[in-house]
């Protein structure tokens, strides 16, 4: 049998009250005070060096198939601190916008951005993912083997007006 919904009271406060003053706090209290968050943030690099992922190779020598396994260096991420971490991303959101976290919080951003750079850089992770990651751009400028680029915004009906206008100046 279902227990019956009790009806919610809700209290009554005199009009003109000021009981909101008493409060001592608004919200709830912090997981981390900043030093507890970068002494999380290297309990995570720690664990980043200390478990790299495997990858297994296959080696065939005179007809003899060896298989080995080989560490490859694991990317740290925001994500997968905040994982480590165990918070959210709207937490982290929170601590970057908080001034007392300001400087922690861009600390960490910047060991792992430095991290990904330099293990693309010497070709220890994916250069593409990470260049994409970091928002890092190649700019090209492509041209069409030394043939003029019309950089003209006109359209073709604008550009032969404009011709007939130069010739008939010319002529006068």
């Amino acid at each position: 049998m279902a227990a019956k919904k009790k009806d919610f009271v809700r209290p009554v406060f005199p009009k003109g009250n000021n009981y909101w003053q008493f409060r001592n706090k608004h919200g709830r209290d912090h997981k981390y005070t900043p030093d507890g968050l970068w002494d999380e943030a290297m309990a995570y690099f720690t664990w980043v060096e200390e478990h790299p992922l495997w990858e297994q190779k296959g080696f065939a020598f005179q007809g003899v198939v060896t298989k080995e396994n080989f560490a490859k260096m694991r990317a740290m991420t925001i994500t997968a601190f905040c994982l480590f971490a165990d918070i959210c991303s709207a937490t982290w959101k929170h601590y970057k916008e908080n001034s007392d976290f300001v400087k922690v919080v861009t600390r960490i951003e910047k060991v792992i951005y430095s991290q990904k750079f330099e293990g693309a850089s010497a070709d220890l992770l994916n250069a593409n993912i990470i260049a994409r990651d970091l928002g890092l751009k190649e700019r090209s400028d492509i041209t069409t083997d030394d043939e003029k680029i019309n950089e003209s915004p006109l359209t073709d009906k604008e550009r032969a007006l404009l011709a007939d206008l130069l010739e008939n100046e010319d002529s006068q």
